[in-house]
């Protein structure tokens, strides 16, 4: 439980209602919902007298409020967040539309960039707000094997190949002249204490792995050894894919300049974004949807907005899907495309490299 729910009044089925109807309504027209038009547009079984006031004692206890004093009235966050949690249907698309989804995406399984780049086009295009996704932690993987490779003088690369074929390359300079047959030693000792280890144990562990190794000639021991948190850790560059900053932009809530600039700075910078959708609230179930609604974000800058994220995985490595918008989103819709979204991208394997 949330902590904005934890002093919630319980409510009653008329109550429960008459507060689907606003959340509902306002999330369509964007427009305060006032009693008549609840009861005009909605078997509601009540007067409009009796409408308003239920609409009152909600206000009074959190759940709507007025824009301004003579509007209908239009959900709080905890409004939203009962709603998600007690009230809206069983999330669910089309026959017609996970058939789509499929067809899209299996064409792209062996190209794993174009694959996340066409997720979040298309979680853009089908919820109308901001699609994003984030390739698989390289963390989270299992080391097959690393490789040293000579380069120029005085370059090495590094190559870290995990399980499930992500790739992760770097280059390095060196000041030791390295000799092959010294190189191909040192490379086999490693791999045989570190193969089959998950990347971020090797990152804790791998000083008393190679402790003594210390007649290394070729540097290379001393050199991951420096360089384990870059070696054996996710880059943040190139992780994120989205799409979708004109869709979410023409929402009514967008139409301040200032609001727009800071969406725009907020989407551009990557980290922020690898930070914002990973370090939600997560399901305890793989590739289940969890929303987190504006001051339940955990980034200040952000808790404006709703975000929907799941998890799917990728061999062993774990990576994010989810949508960005407005508190008055269509929760139904975006956890139904995210949950069918990180169904779809969850694989045994698919090659994937990442360079630094």
């Amino acid at each position: 439980m949330t902590a904005s729910r934890e002093l919630e009044r319980p409510l009653g089925p008329r109550e429960q209602m008459i507060l689907r109807l606003v959340v509902r309504s306002f999330i369509d027209t964007a427009g305060p919902v006032g009693s008549r038009t609840l009861t005009r547009r909605h078997p509601v079984g009540l007067s409009a007298a009796s409408v308003r006031n239920t609409m009152g004692d909600l206000e009074a206890w959190g759940y709507l409020r007025h824009p301004y004093t003579s509007a209908g009235r239009m959900p709080t966050q905890l409004g939203y967040r009962v709603f998600v949690d007690d009230l809206m249907d069983l999330p669910e698309l089309s026959i017609v539309e996970k058939r789509l989804l499929k067809a899209k995406l299996d064409r792209l399984m062996d190209n794993a960039d174009e694959l996340f780049k066409e997720g979040s086009r298309i979680l853009s295009r089908m919820s109308r707000l901001l699609g994003v996704v984030l390739s698989p932690r390289i963390s989270t993987g299992i080391l097959e094997r690393l490789d040293v490779v000579p380069l120029a003088v005085p370059r090495v690369m590094i190559v870290i190949s995990v399980r499930n074929r992500l790739v992760q390359t770097i280059i390095y300079e060196t000041r030791v002249d390295i000799r092959r047959y010294a190189l191909d030693r040192v490379v086999q000792l490693l791999n045989e204490r570190l193969a089959g280890l998950r990347l971020d144990e090797i990152r804790r562990t791998y000083e008393d792995r190679t402790r003594d190794l210390d007649d290394d000639e070729t540097g290379i021991v001393q050199l991951i050894l420096k360089e384990k948190a870059v070696l054996f850790s996710d880059s943040v560059t190139g992780r994120v894919s989205h799409g979708g900053t004109q869709q979410l932009l023409r929402q009514p809530e967008f139409d301040d300049s200032e609001e727009v600039r800071h969406v725009i700075r907020m989407i551009e910078d990557e980290g922020f974004v690898v930070q914002l959708f990973e370090g939600q609230r997560q399901a305890d179930v793989m590739g289940q949807a969890a929303v987190s609604i504006g001051s339940e974000i955990n980034q200040s800058t952000a808790q404006a907005y709703s975000i929907v994220t799941a998890r799917y995985q990728l061999g062993e490595s774990v990576g994010t899907v989810g949508i960005l918008g407005p508190m008055r989103m269509d929760y139904e819709r975006a956890i139904a495309l995210v949950e069918n979204m990180a169904s779809l991208l969850n694989r045994p394997a698919i090659s994937q490299t990442i360079q630094r």
